[in-house]
């Protein structure tokens, strides 16, 4: 089978080829660390983490890049409103994303950089786009100068001419003086402020603009070409506009072949927002607390609603849908966590490790083509409803449809593909082995040695080891490794 994605450059469905043979590099914009994660993070980074262990299943070794911005307006907005600094709140809000996304059985990235930690590479960056004459400096602030590139639109098909004053995406101060040659242009370095985090550059002392942040972070972490970026639609223009901007006239090349985008979340119909009233939190749903539906919703059901609309697509929040997906986890749930013992299966041997191909067959057909989570979740619905199905014959009848190999081959295929969606019935609580400082470091060694080695395939086994009995490892700029307690 080949594997089709939508490009958003390309407006169309296209065959999926790796720059390198079996391996991946995916990039996906992170949160801005000022407050709890919302619904729209919910359903975006679920998306990507599907996308993520599905290329996994099929056999790619994915190298998974996913940042914090961790400098910004709104931010500094909130240190001073609190009389705190900038990276107590970063920090605050950091731990806090972990704790929610982690309840929803969203993997770990295999590194979360941070713009802060990427300053140098951000002023190097600025520094060769101002020689190569598309950036301009202005009394300490540096803007892109758009008119430059002439591909500039190539991604959101927006012309120069559509374009309005404040492209740069994030408005303040700044942007409404006429520094700009062009209102089109956007801030690449950003003069400091009086009483606001400053860092020192060629053009005085100051911070970086939002957009330059992620195509140092890619370039430093992942290459000059990577093989997807992903992001919320919101973001194609004019955050990813301007970071195809300012990558390629640097390089001559693409800075990703493929560009996925996922749907906008609305609630009952309209757009969620604080003003409308029906702004939540990935946190109040989980424990009640939102005015729409105010009772505790389960981790799973939110991943199960949410994979119930294709990644591309918009995602309305209603009472009513989500209810359903509660009512269709409990389907999933009962099928997933089945014991087959009682029903004295007559092979009295280990449970079948063979698969349902027919299933596995229809579903990768639906996944390979543009990630249809709704066409990959009708498997399991059916493979679900055939072994409740069984399972009530032989319990309550004394009869049988399919023979034993056949039931445990079911169980076994769905167990397997709902691990492909995240979605997992059980929850172990698993301890360190004496949580051994010397044991940890050991294994850390062993990572670092197969890192250095390209034995990533080793690499990854030992963050997984680690990761499963609850140690999270975060790879630095500077080749060291720090983990701490989940």
């Amino acid at each position: 089978m080949t594997l089709l994605i939508y490009n958003t450059l390309t407006r169309r469905k296209e065959l999926f080829t790796t720059i390198k043979p079996s391996q991946i590099t995916m990039y996906c914009c992170g949160v801005t660390v000022y407050d709890d994660c919302h619904l729209g993070h919910a359903r975006s980074y679920i998306g990507w983490d599907v996308v993520r262990r599905y290329l996994q299943w099929r056999g790619y070794q994915v190298r998974y890049v996913q940042n914090f911005t961790d400098i910004d307006d709104k931010i500094l907005n909130r240190a001073q409103a609190e009389g705190s600094s900038m990276q107590a709140i970063a920090d605050r809000y950091i731990a806090g994303y972990f704790e929610d996304i982690r309840q929803l059985n969203i993997l770990d990235a295999d590194e979360y950089p941070r713009v802060t930690e990427h300053i140098p590479a951000i002023r190097h960056l600025i520094q060769a786009l101002e020689e190569k004459g598309y950036a301009y400096a202005v009394d300490g602030d540096v803007y892109y100068n758009v008119r430059q590139f002439a591909d500039y639109g190539k991604l959101s098909g927006r012309q120069l001419e559509q374009m309005q004053a404040g492209a740069g995406g994030r408005l303040d101060s700044d942007d409404l003086e006429c520094k700009k040659q062009d209102s089109c242009d956007f801030a690449l370095w950003k003069a400091a402020k009086l009483g606001e985090p400053a860092w020192e550059s060629p053009w005085g002392k100051g911070r970086p603009g939002w957009h330059i942040e992620c195509s140092a972070m890619i370039r430093a972490r992942l290459g000059e070409t990577i093989d997807i970026h992903g992001g919320g639609g919101d973001l194609i223009f004019p955050h990813h506009e301007n970071e195809i901007a300012q990558s390629e006239v640097l390089t001559g090349q693409p800075l990703a072949n493929y560009w996925l985008h996922n749907g906008m979340v609305t609630v009952n119909g309209e757009k969620m927002s604080k003003s409308l009233g029906n702004f939540t939190t990935i946190r109040d749903l989980l424990e009640g607390k939102w005015s729409e539906y105010p009772q505790p919703v389960a981790p799973m059901v939110i991943r199960l609603f949410v994979l119930q609309a294709h990644y591309r697509k918009p995602l309305d929040f209603t009472k009513a849908a989500i209810a359903a997906a509660e009512k269709g986890w409990q389907t999933l749930k009962e099928a997933l966590t089945l014991d087959l013992h009682p029903l004295n299966l007559s092979s009295q041997m280990p449970i079948s490790s063979e698969l349902d191909t027919d299933s596995v067959t229809r579903f990768q057909a639906a996944m390979d083509d543009d990630f249809n989570t709704a066409a990959g979740l009708a498997v399991l619905f059916e493979l679900a409803k055939s072994i409740k199905r069984e399972f009530n014959l032989r319990h309550y009848q004394s009869e049988k449809e399919l023979s034993d190999l056949q039931l445990q081959s079911s169980l076994q295929t769905l167990i397997q593909l709902a691990q492909i969606f995240g979605l997992q019935a059980k929850q172990e609580n698993t301890t360190v082995p004496e949580l051994d400082g010397v044991w940890i470091e050991s294994l850390l060694e062993q990572r670092h040695q197969a890192r250095q080695e390209k034995r990533y395939a080793q690499s990854d086994r030992i963050r997984d080891e680690l990761q499963a009995v609850g140690i999270t490892l975060v790879d630095q700029p500077d080749g060291q490794t720090r983990w701490h307690c989940s």
